[in-house]
């Protein structure tokens, strides 16, 4: 919703602010909603990131930008300010009430899967490359917008 570009660069900026690196980044990739289609396509691009942060307090600080970028939980999958996902960390396997890594949902996902596969195409996740993932679920309704390399904070 909204400025949807500045909203990925304010939420960039704001995980610098938390002590999360961003190391890589794709293009930006316009994708048409999944679950509820009444809404606006929504803008997505994937980050490699490092920090020192474990995974639960990582998830408390996207949470924190989340809220602070003015997101508010009204409608499940509906239309949002900003949503960041924590899709893996490094080799964890996490099953807790509050994260689940894996993302439990990231295979499926091909707005998940295009941008990813641009910044770590050879990444194994459960067996199978991020490049194979993508390669296995549907690609419509996703357009590249940007090339990565005007968007990369090294």
């Amino acid at each position: 919703m909204g400025e949807r570009d500045e909203n990925l660069e304010r939420a960039l900026a704001l995980l610098e602010r938390e002590q999360i690196h961003v190391v890589a980044r794709s293009s930006i990739y316009e994708t048409e909603p999944q679950d509820v289609a009444a809404q606006p396509w929504f803008l997505n691009i994937a980050v490699v990131c490092e920090t020192r942060l474990f995974p639960l307090q990582l998830l408390t600080a996207l949470l924190r930008i989340e809220r602070e970028m003015g997101r508010v939980r009204r409608l499940p999958r509906g239309p949002r300010i900003i949503d960041i996902d924590v899709l893996l960390v490094g080799s964890a396997i996490i099953d807790t009430p509050r994260l689940t890594i894996p993302h439990p949902r990231m295979l499926e996902r091909a707005f998940v899967l295009a941008p990813l596969a641009e910044i770590a195409p050879a990444l194994s996740v459960s067996g199978r490359s991020v490049s194979e993932r993508l390669g296995a679920v549907d690609i419509s309704g996703i357009e590249r917008l940007s090339s990565g390399r005007e968007w990369w904070l090294v």
